[in-house]
Protein backbone atom coordinates (compact mmCIF):
# COMPACT_ATOMS: atom_id res chain seq x y z
CA UNK A 1 0.00 0.00 0.00
CA UNK A 2 1.42 3.32 -1.40
CA UNK A 3 1.56 6.83 0.68
CA UNK A 4 0.03 9.59 -1.62
CA UNK A 5 2.88 12.06 -2.56
CA UNK A 6 1.77 15.09 -0.50
CA UNK A 7 2.48 17.41 -3.46
CA UNK A 8 -0.18 16.51 -5.32
CA UNK A 9 -2.55 16.05 -2.22
CA UNK A 10 -5.77 18.79 -1.94
CA UNK A 11 -6.07 20.77 0.73
CA UNK A 12 -7.59 18.95 3.86
CA UNK A 13 -11.29 19.26 4.54
CA UNK A 14 -12.90 21.38 7.57
CA UNK A 15 -14.09 19.05 9.24
CA UNK A 16 -15.71 21.69 12.00
CA UNK A 17 -17.55 23.41 8.92
CA UNK A 18 -18.30 20.30 7.33
CA UNK A 19 -19.70 19.02 11.14
CA UNK A 20 -21.44 22.33 11.46
CA UNK A 21 -23.23 21.90 8.10
CA UNK A 22 -24.40 18.48 9.41
CA UNK A 23 -25.48 19.84 12.27
CA UNK A 24 -28.00 22.05 10.76
CA UNK A 25 -30.00 19.49 9.18
CA UNK A 26 -33.43 20.13 10.53
CA UNK A 27 -35.53 17.55 12.43
CA UNK A 28 -36.48 15.26 12.44
CA UNK A 29 -32.99 14.42 9.90
CA UNK A 30 -30.73 12.15 11.78
CA UNK A 31 -27.56 13.20 9.34
CA UNK A 32 -24.14 11.13 10.02
CA UNK A 33 -21.47 13.01 11.98
CA UNK A 34 -18.34 13.18 10.20
CA UNK A 35 -17.41 10.39 11.63
CA UNK A 36 -19.76 8.18 10.28
CA UNK A 37 -20.03 9.79 7.07
CA UNK A 38 -16.00 8.84 6.66
CA UNK A 39 -17.16 4.84 7.32
CA UNK A 40 -20.19 5.59 5.04
CA UNK A 41 -18.21 6.96 2.38
CA UNK A 42 -15.48 4.52 2.52
CA UNK A 43 -17.87 1.53 1.90
CA UNK A 44 -19.86 3.93 -1.38
CA UNK A 45 -16.63 3.76 -2.63
CA UNK A 46 -15.83 -0.29 -2.30
CA UNK A 47 -19.07 -0.77 -4.23
CA UNK A 48 -18.77 -2.76 -7.56
CA UNK A 49 -20.84 -0.17 -9.01
CA UNK A 50 -20.95 3.67 -7.71
CA UNK A 51 -24.46 4.46 -6.46
CA UNK A 52 -25.61 8.21 -7.98
CA UNK A 53 -24.91 10.81 -5.47
CA UNK A 54 -28.78 10.91 -5.41
CA UNK A 55 -29.00 7.96 -4.02
CA UNK A 56 -26.21 7.67 -1.60
CA UNK A 57 -26.69 11.30 -0.36
CA UNK A 58 -29.97 11.06 1.18
CA UNK A 59 -28.27 8.89 3.75
CA UNK A 60 -26.45 11.16 4.62
CA UNK A 61 -28.61 13.44 5.46
CA UNK A 62 -30.83 11.32 7.64
CA UNK A 63 -29.59 7.99 8.96
CA UNK A 64 -32.28 6.53 9.99
CA UNK A 65 -34.96 5.84 7.02
CA UNK A 66 -33.57 8.48 4.24
CA UNK A 67 -35.73 10.84 4.44
CA UNK A 68 -35.67 13.95 1.77
CA UNK A 69 -34.71 16.89 3.77
CA UNK A 70 -37.76 20.16 3.55
CA UNK A 71 -38.20 21.92 0.75
CA UNK A 72 -35.75 25.22 1.11
CA UNK A 73 -33.24 23.20 2.53
CA UNK A 74 -29.58 23.62 0.60
CA UNK A 75 -27.88 20.31 0.78
CA UNK A 76 -25.13 21.34 -2.04
CA UNK A 77 -22.73 22.15 0.38
CA UNK A 78 -22.85 18.99 2.39
CA UNK A 79 -22.95 17.16 -1.14
CA UNK A 80 -20.07 18.96 -2.45
CA UNK A 81 -17.98 18.25 0.54
CA UNK A 82 -19.09 14.38 0.74
CA UNK A 83 -18.10 14.30 -2.82
CA UNK A 84 -14.48 15.63 -2.55
CA UNK A 85 -14.61 13.41 0.17
CA UNK A 86 -15.74 10.31 -1.96
CA UNK A 87 -13.14 11.20 -4.54
CA UNK A 88 -10.27 11.15 -2.58
CA UNK A 89 -11.10 8.07 -0.65
CA UNK A 90 -12.05 6.54 -4.80
CA UNK A 91 -8.43 7.52 -5.95
CA UNK A 92 -6.93 5.81 -2.52
CA UNK A 93 -8.44 2.73 -2.97
CA UNK A 94 -7.92 2.33 -7.08
CA UNK A 95 -4.36 3.11 -6.36
CA UNK A 96 -4.43 0.80 -3.27
CA UNK A 97 -2.54 3.59 -1.11
CA UNK A 98 -3.11 4.52 2.78
CA UNK A 99 -5.37 7.34 3.44
CA UNK A 100 -6.26 8.68 7.13
CA UNK A 101 -9.58 7.91 8.44
CA UNK A 102 -11.34 10.35 9.93
CA UNK A 103 -11.38 9.14 13.47
CA UNK A 104 -10.89 10.72 16.82
CA UNK A 105 -9.96 9.65 20.57
CA UNK A 106 -12.51 10.89 22.56
CA UNK A 107 -11.97 13.13 25.72
CA UNK A 108 -12.71 13.52 29.03
CA UNK A 109 -14.21 16.24 31.00
CA UNK A 110 -10.75 17.92 31.26
CA UNK A 111 -10.60 17.79 27.32
CA UNK A 112 -7.75 15.16 27.69
CA UNK A 113 -7.56 12.60 25.06
CA UNK A 114 -8.26 9.50 26.52
CA UNK A 115 -5.44 6.37 26.81
CA UNK A 116 -5.04 5.11 23.22
CA UNK A 117 -4.22 1.79 24.46
CA UNK A 118 -7.26 1.30 26.44
CA UNK A 119 -10.07 -0.81 24.62
CA UNK A 120 -13.12 1.39 25.86
CA UNK A 121 -11.26 4.42 24.21
CA UNK A 122 -10.29 2.01 20.81
CA UNK A 123 -13.92 1.55 20.70
CA UNK A 124 -15.16 4.84 21.53
CA UNK A 125 -13.40 6.19 18.69
CA UNK A 126 -14.05 3.93 16.19
CA UNK A 127 -17.18 2.40 16.96
CA UNK A 128 -18.36 5.95 14.15
CA UNK A 129 -16.84 5.23 11.88
CA UNK A 130 -17.75 1.21 11.70
CA UNK A 131 -21.34 2.05 12.04
CA UNK A 132 -21.02 4.70 9.19
CA UNK A 133 -19.39 1.63 6.63
CA UNK A 134 -21.86 -0.90 7.65
CA UNK A 135 -25.14 1.65 6.65
CA UNK A 136 -23.25 2.32 3.30
CA UNK A 137 -22.64 -1.32 3.17
CA UNK A 138 -26.42 -2.38 4.12
CA UNK A 139 -28.03 0.52 1.79
CA UNK A 140 -26.88 -0.77 -0.90
CA UNK A 141 -27.28 -5.33 -0.86
CA UNK A 142 -26.96 -5.38 -4.42
CA UNK A 143 -23.29 -4.01 -4.54
CA UNK A 144 -20.48 -4.50 -2.23
CA UNK A 145 -22.45 -7.05 -0.21
CA UNK A 146 -23.74 -8.83 -3.48
CA UNK A 147 -20.17 -10.16 -3.79
CA UNK A 148 -19.52 -14.24 -2.68
CA UNK A 149 -19.68 -13.89 1.16
CA UNK A 150 -16.49 -16.16 1.68
CA UNK A 151 -14.62 -13.45 0.11
CA UNK A 152 -15.57 -10.79 1.88
CA UNK A 153 -15.54 -12.70 5.48
CA UNK A 154 -11.97 -11.62 6.19
CA UNK A 155 -12.25 -8.11 5.24
CA UNK A 156 -15.84 -7.72 6.68
CA UNK A 157 -14.11 -9.53 9.93
CA UNK A 158 -11.70 -6.81 10.33
CA UNK A 159 -13.63 -3.65 10.93
CA UNK A 160 -16.90 -4.98 12.09
CA UNK A 161 -14.87 -6.50 15.06
CA UNK A 162 -15.43 -3.08 16.89
CA UNK A 163 -19.25 -3.94 16.78
CA UNK A 164 -21.09 -5.52 18.86
CA UNK A 165 -22.12 -8.99 18.84
CA UNK A 166 -25.78 -8.64 18.83
CA UNK A 167 -25.22 -6.32 15.99
CA UNK A 168 -24.69 -9.22 13.67
CA UNK A 169 -27.04 -11.41 14.41
CA UNK A 170 -27.68 -14.46 11.89
CA UNK A 171 -23.85 -14.00 10.69
CA UNK A 172 -22.20 -17.23 12.67
CA UNK A 173 -19.46 -17.34 10.20
CA UNK A 174 -18.53 -13.26 9.89
CA UNK A 175 -18.38 -14.15 14.20
CA UNK A 176 -16.30 -17.07 14.03
CA UNK A 177 -13.86 -15.18 11.89
CA UNK A 178 -13.88 -12.24 14.32
CA UNK A 179 -13.44 -14.25 17.00
CA UNK A 180 -10.00 -15.61 15.37
CA UNK A 181 -8.62 -11.82 15.11
CA UNK A 182 -6.60 -10.57 17.99
CA UNK A 183 -7.66 -7.01 18.90
CA UNK A 184 -5.73 -4.00 18.43
CA UNK A 185 -3.89 -2.53 21.29
CA UNK A 186 -3.59 0.74 20.19
CA UNK A 187 -6.00 2.58 18.67
CA UNK A 188 -3.62 3.57 16.00
CA UNK A 189 -3.49 -0.38 15.13
CA UNK A 190 -7.05 -0.17 15.04
CA UNK A 191 -6.98 2.66 12.60
CA UNK A 192 -4.46 0.36 10.77
CA UNK A 193 -7.49 -2.28 10.74
CA UNK A 194 -9.75 -0.46 9.26
CA UNK A 195 -7.50 1.32 6.01
CA UNK A 196 -6.46 -2.69 5.75
CA UNK A 197 -9.10 -4.91 5.80
CA UNK A 198 -11.35 -1.99 3.28
CA UNK A 199 -8.35 -2.33 0.84
CA UNK A 200 -8.84 -6.59 1.48
CA UNK A 201 -12.99 -6.12 0.63
CA UNK A 202 -11.40 -3.49 -2.37
CA UNK A 203 -9.47 -6.58 -3.83
CA UNK A 204 -13.22 -8.25 -3.89
CA UNK A 205 -15.45 -5.78 -4.86
CA UNK A 206 -12.87 -3.42 -6.87
CA UNK A 207 -9.96 -6.35 -7.95
CA UNK A 208 -6.95 -4.65 -8.85
CA UNK A 209 -4.49 -5.62 -11.69
CA UNK A 210 -1.41 -5.55 -10.56
CA UNK A 211 -0.09 -6.97 -7.31
CA UNK A 212 -0.80 -4.73 -4.12
CA UNK A 213 2.21 -3.70 -1.98
CA UNK A 214 1.82 -4.80 1.77
CA UNK A 215 -0.88 -3.52 3.69
CA UNK A 216 0.94 -1.22 6.36
CA UNK A 217 0.53 2.41 7.42
CA UNK A 218 3.27 4.96 6.44
CA UNK A 219 6.04 5.16 9.09
CA UNK A 220 4.88 8.51 10.74
CA UNK A 221 1.37 8.58 10.46
CA UNK A 222 -1.30 8.47 13.25
CA UNK A 223 -3.91 7.50 10.89
CA UNK A 224 -6.59 10.45 13.08
CA UNK A 225 -6.88 13.74 12.10
CA UNK A 226 -6.52 14.89 15.36
CA UNK A 227 -9.54 16.43 17.48
CA UNK A 228 -12.72 15.92 16.91
CA UNK A 229 -14.87 18.55 15.49
CA UNK A 230 -17.16 20.01 17.92
CA UNK A 231 -21.10 19.06 18.03
CA UNK A 232 -23.24 22.31 18.27
CA UNK A 233 -26.65 21.56 20.47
Amino acid sequence: MNRPSHASAAPDLDLDALQDLLDAVPAPLEPLDVSMLDGYLTAIALQPKAPPPAEWMRWVLDSEEGRAPPAGFKAEPIRALAMRRLQELDAAIRGRQWWDPWVFAPHDEDDEPGDPEDWETILGAIYPWVAGFALGADSFPQGLMGCKDSDLLEGLAGIYQFLDAEDLEDADELLEAIEGIEPPKHLDEAVEHLVAHSLLLADVSRPFKAKAAPVKAPAGRSGRPGRPPQRRG
